[in-house]
């Protein structure tokens, strides 16, 4: 066995690592831009050098043995360092470079967090951005990504670290043709007569949070409502009239203004939730993701993502 380490040992262990990560030799194709074959003989080449098998396979399913946990393990920590080395150089060049990977709300993603990052990719035309955008909550420790914009409360954790941008009112919202045809409701009675657009995730309907005045906070859902997973798909809805729908104040305040939505039930308004980007807590903030935090930081300073308060 040979212990010699060269550019096919670390072409092999970024294969690896890919197909790790995505379970697929097929995605790992995919995502590194060659075919599943040299994916597989890449891998096949390195376990040939390690002498122990680092998958199990099967038709069905990929998955790690015991050793290449292990090895898995050992090559996140080695490619991190080798990464923050690269950019700390680059950083001195006032040159980041190298890939973030940038996960997202759908909607908010699109229209409030891209003009940001297209100012960022135009700025520094070496750090190159994966984004991916969905309403899916998701673990960045598990799934690799350096960095996740979430709206709402975070589940306590160690394992990662938050800063918030912003409080962001929930508002309750519909159309004037929609309120035009059935009118404005003024209680929780009156909403449960109205055709309603709620979110949907993992089979179920995503309840509404609503405090009537004076009162405590109450979840409310719709027995007869639309349901939608993706938030501009929600907001298009609301947009041409199906009803009405809660969304955070920043995917709303432009229709508003603009007077393509009006604000229904205002004083059930509930506690404003929080915007936070949120990163592994085992990851140091290596330059070229501290680059675009610092950038999230000073936006949000600005009152760009909504009120601090």
């Amino acid at each position: 066995m040979s212990t010699g380490f060269t550019a096919e040992s670390l072409r092999g262990i970024t294969n690896f690592v890919t197909t790790a990560r995505s379970n697929s030799f097929t995605e790992a194709a995919e995502q590194l831009g060659i075919t599943k074959s040299a994916v597989g003989k890449s891998v096949a080449r390195l376990e040939e050098r390690l002498g122990t098998r680092l998958f199990h396979r099967s038709t069905r399913k990929l998955s790690l043995t015991s050793d290449g946990e292990a090895y898995l393990a050992s090559c996140l920590s080695a490619l991190e360092i080798l990464d923050s080395a690269e950019n700390t150089l680059s950083r001195r060049q006032d040159n980041p470079a190298g890939m973030v990977r940038i996960d997202m709300p759908a909607s908010f993603g699109r229209n409030l967090m891209m003009p940001v990052l297209l100012e960022v990719m135009t700025r520094y035309p070496a750090l190159r951005l994966a984004l991916t955008f969905n309403d899916r909550l998701i673990d960045p420790v598990e799934e690799g990504v350096d960095l996740v914009l979430r709206q709402g409360e975070l589940q306590s954790t160690d394992e990662l670290i938050a800063r918030r941008l912003s409080r962001q009112r929930l508002m309750l919202c519909a159309s004037p043709a929609y309120i035009e045809r059935h009118g404005q409701p003024g209680n929780i009675e009156a909403l449960k007569k109205h055709c309603c657009i709620m979110g949907y995730r993992r089979g179920a309907p995503l309840a509404w949070r609503l405090r009537p005045a004076g009162e405590r906070e109450i979840k409310f859902i719709s027995g007869s409502a639309h349901q939608i997973s993706d938030g501009d798909a929600m907001l298009q809805a609301c947009l041409a009239g199906a009803g009405i729908a809660q969304f955070p104040e920043s995917m709303v305040n432009d229709h508003i203004d603009e007077g393509a939505l009006v604000a229904v039930m205002p004083d059930h308004m509930p506690v404003p939730v929080e915007l936070n980007v949120v990163w592994p807590r085992t990851r140091h903030l290596i330059p070229k993701v501290r680059l675009i935090v610092d950038e999230l930081l000073r936006k949000a300073g600005e009152g760009y993502f909504g009120a601090l308060r």
